[in-house]
């Protein structure tokens, strides 16, 4: 995707007085925090339908506060019970399983999506928006992970804007964006270090699923917070990065910073480094997608420098986030290998808060299925599909 291209096609979009919003992942926490965004600007952003995997019930109050008409839940047996319900005003249309959720992403009637399923769940339906010519707010790092050569490549021929929505990869797009054109050195996406950056390392085969969903800064769920404490989030968030900025692997970097206020830093040719900073809030992510190339106050509070703040940074340690350094194995090996690694982690971490793995277990999933898996580079969807569900398989029977 060509980032100045981007910034150009967005003065358009600058003009539109209403943008309307269809919700894939509205029940986790990107779903809660863009329902905050739009509650703080119901003057230019309208909710055109919500979509879940099967918690219909927790769809009810925003459909209600927002007058939402379209519902979709991966779901088959939770649609019919939503349909059924009685809890939906009337005239809601209801949408279900993959195909249903793909229909629901195509709406004509609204013009961006915003992509946030946990894991690979959200592909088709972000294709279905993208070849329907929708801006697409994406904050599901495995679906580039997954499928990124297919995904971009479908954007760029559609012409459809891809804007980032994690917080680091939305940072590195701001700096980028405030120097267009220019070449960079380098990349660098910062790491809380999680909730257990400080424990001894052989004490971390004795953390438990209740100890791994509580995260320090961050308001996220259960995989996605354990990947924080692994770090495998990181070296996802790598090979996503590789796929939204053309980079190489040697242009890619991570920092610890415990705060979580610095969220990436880009290094240029010169050597100067730019930052975005804000507070621990997805809520400003999500807002500067939605709203770019323009900005509208935030909803929640920022920084106040009259108060001390103190930003700490130092280099991950290898024996404790063992993931990480596999995740930069897969993103150097190419091919299947970055699909193979999300794949075994989504497995291995599902087996971790099922309590049937140890946390420590899961590095030891994620590498034996990249050391039994080909790394051949899949011609086609399909190919890749293939090779993630033989990976899923392997770490299923790790």
């Amino acid at each position: 995707m060509s980032y100045e291209r981007l910034l150009r096609s967005s003065e358009i979009w600058n003009l539109k007085s209403e943008i309307s919003i269809l919700l894939l992942g509205a029940t986790g926490s990107i779903g809660e925090n863009t329902l905050r965004v739009v509650r703080g600007h119901r003057d230019r952003l309208r909710i055109e339908g919500l979509a879940a995997r099967s918690r219909w019930r927790d769809l009810t109050g925003p459909a209600r506060e927002f007058g939402v008409k379209h519902i979709a839940l991966g779901d088959p047996a939770a649609a019919r019970e939503a349909e059924n319900s009685g809890e939906f005003a009337a005239g809601t249309k209801f949408y279900a399983g993959e195909n249903g959720l793909c229909e629901f992403a195509g709406l004509p009637g609204a013009d961006t999506l915003v992509s946030a399923a946990v894991g690979t769940a959200g592909l088709l339906p972000t294709l279905a928006a993208i070849r329907s010519g929708k801006r697409i707010c994406l904050a599901s790092k495995e679906i580039l992970v997954l499928a990124g050569k297919w995904v971009m490549a479908e954007a760029r021929a559609r012409g459809v804007d891809l804007l980032p929505v994690d917080s680091e990869h939305n940072a590195l797009f701001q700096c980028l964006a405030a120097e267009p054109g220019r070449r960079y050195r380098r990349l660098i996406l910062t790491a809380s270090g999680g909730q257990f950056r400080d424990w001894p390392v052989e004490d971390l085969v004795k953390v438990t699923p209740a100890d791994a969903v509580r995260h320090p800064n961050w308001n996220m769920g259960p995989k996605v917070t354990v990947d924080s404490a692994t770090m495998a989030n990181k070296g996802l968030e790598l090979i996503e990065a590789r796929w939204l900025f053309d980079a190489r692997p040697d242009q890619l970097a991570v920092v610890i910073h415990p705060q979580s206020i610095v969220h990436s830093m880009v290094e240029f040719a010169d050597g100067s480094i730019l930052a975005q900073l804000c507070p621990p809030s997805m809520t400003f992510p999500i807002q500067h997608c939605l709203f770019h190339p323009d900005r509208a106050d935030s909803v929640m509070p920022t920084l106040d420098f009259a108060q001390a703040l103190s930003l700490d940074f130092r280099p991950p340690d290898p024996a404790r986030y063992p993931c990480l350094g596999l995740a930069l194995q897969a993103l150097s090996a190419g091919g299947a290998a970055p699909a193979i690694f999300n794949a075994a982690n989504e497995e291995a971490v599902a087996a971790f808060l099922a309590g049937k793995a140890a946390f420590t277990d899961i590095p030891r999933i994620v590498e034996r299925a990249l050391s039994s898996t080909s790394f051949s580079d899949p011609e086609t969807l399909e190919e890749m599909l293939a090779a993630d569900a033989e990976a899923r398989r392997l770490a299923r029977n790790a």
